[in-house]
């Protein structure tokens, strides 16, 4: 693939495409003010950025407020089955935009469209997931000489990073975004939460109310999707590896207990645990004919699909759209959602353009930080400054017309003073 080309599914997709992103736009408030901002400041001006995220409207607004900024972008997708065709189209033909993205690529073609990606010789990479880390650290080295640092978007590349650093081998700085409170307390658990049952609902055109829906895993994803499961009226189990998590899921009023028991009575079963086999061979066994099994985790592992295919005697794809079944000995049926893969992004829109304003908002800023901090940043995976959180959430509640008290210069006394008390 040529340097500055593309590679899309249907470039004649475009005007969709255009349509798509500037609906999205219209409830990405706080991102139009930094884009703004960017295109009279130019912040980012001669940096190059690569970029490995879910091609999306919302991803596309991000992708614009960066040009904006003056940076140099270049887009793949950081899942096979999350690109929207018209949205990519529409990026390379009405942003100018680099794009190298097609809905249900192979994983050979995914790869290649990660190396396109760095052949645009980034500076800075924003990453969901962490494959164009690892690829930059494992297959293109010298590229990663030039890497001033990189932003990582999603829960499970977090976790792979930190392990990078932990062991030595991360040798750029890395910012963790998913680990801002503007992120993960809002996109991970409103927007995952809603988007999830939404993937579930288009994909099985079910009734949720009265079903026993399993989530596994309860950390801000799972609590999303638990909580928005209760109020569609299921009856939710929580499995938990974490004692602290599990507790919390109780006092939240839900019925915590192993996979083991839950596979017996579960219905519909949402991973979200960023951990590899979930639901495997032993839980298969035990379920009802007629489960629905699905992941919101960002890799296709949480679900061992290999165990499942292993019991079957016969899988039927396509029973709807996005539903595979899996027809096993014991005369019972199972069916899987978008092939293990993200639920909420393969078989729906993934999150609403509202969360996702205040996650690419941080992520814009983050850039801008990077840029400023040029040669001066640690090789370790950095939080998300307390000022870019503040401003974006400052910038949201103004977007919302939420006014919150100020205090006091009394007030402000009172907490910088020890000699009041009792």
């Amino acid at each position: 693939m040529p340097r500055n080309g593309y590679d899309v599914s249907n470039a004649k997709l475009a005007p969709e495409g255009k349509k798509k992103i500037l609906w999205a736009d219209r409830d990405m408030p706080v991102l139009a003010l930094i884009r703004q901002r960017f295109e009279r400041t130019k912040p980012l001006k001669g940096v190059r950025m690569g970029c490995c995220m879910h091609v999306t409207s919302e991803t596309a607004n991000l992708m614009r407020t960066l040009k904006a900024g003056g940076a140099e972008v270049a887009l793949c997708a950081s899942n096979p089955l999350s690109t929207q065709d018209a949205t990519a189209a529409s990026l390379v033909k009405d942003f100018g935009v680099p794009v190298f993205a097609r809905r249900g690529e192979s994983v050979k073609t995914f790869y290649q469209h990660l190396h396109a990606v760095i052949d645009h010789a980034p500076n800075i990479t924003m990453d969901d997931g962490a494959d164009l880390v690892n690829t930059l650290h494992n297959k293109r080295r010298s590229e990663a000489d030039n890497i001033l640092a990189s932003m990582e978007e999603t829960t499970t590349g977090v976790i792979r990073l930190r392990a990078m650093a932990g062991s030595g081998h991360l040798i750029f700085p890395v910012v963790a975004v998913n680990d801002a409170d503007t992120k993960h307390l809002f996109d991970n658990r409103y927007g995952t939460g809603q988007s999830t049952l939404d993937g579930v609902l288009r994909a099985t055109d079910m009734l949720l109310a009265g079903k026993h829906v399993v989530v596994a895993g309860y950390g801000w994803c799972g609590r999303g999707v638990a909580m928005r499961a209760r109020g569609a009226g299921a009856i939710v189990h929580v499995t938990e590896i974490d004692p602290l998590k599990a507790l919390e899921a109780v006092m939240d009023g839900f019925n915590v207990v192993p996979m083991s028991e839950a596979a017996r009575v579960g219905e519909v079963f949402i991973t979200v645990t960023g951990n590899k086999h979930v639901l495997r061979k032993e839980h298969f066994a035990k379920m009802k004919s007629g489960a629905v099994v699905c992941n919101s985790g960002h890799f296709d592992v949480e679900i061992d699909i290999p165990a499942l295919e292993s019991m079957a005697q016969n899988v039927i794809k396509d029973v709807r759209p996005m539903v595979t079944e899996y027809q096993l000995s014991d005369r019972k049926s199972i069916y899987l959602l978008a092939d293990g893969r993200l639920v909420n992004l393969a078989a729906a829109t993934g999150h609403p353009a509202s969360v996702m304003d205040m996650s690419f908002a941080t992520q814009a800023l983050a850039a801008e930080w990077i840029v400023r901090r040029k040669g001066r940043l640690e090789v370790a995976v950095h939080d998300v400054p307390l000022e870019i959180e503040q401003q974006v959430a400052k910038l949201k509640l103004q977007a919302m017309g939420v006014s919150i008290d100020r205090l006091t210069p009394e007030q402000v006394d009172y907490l910088a003073s020890s000699h009041e008390g009792t």
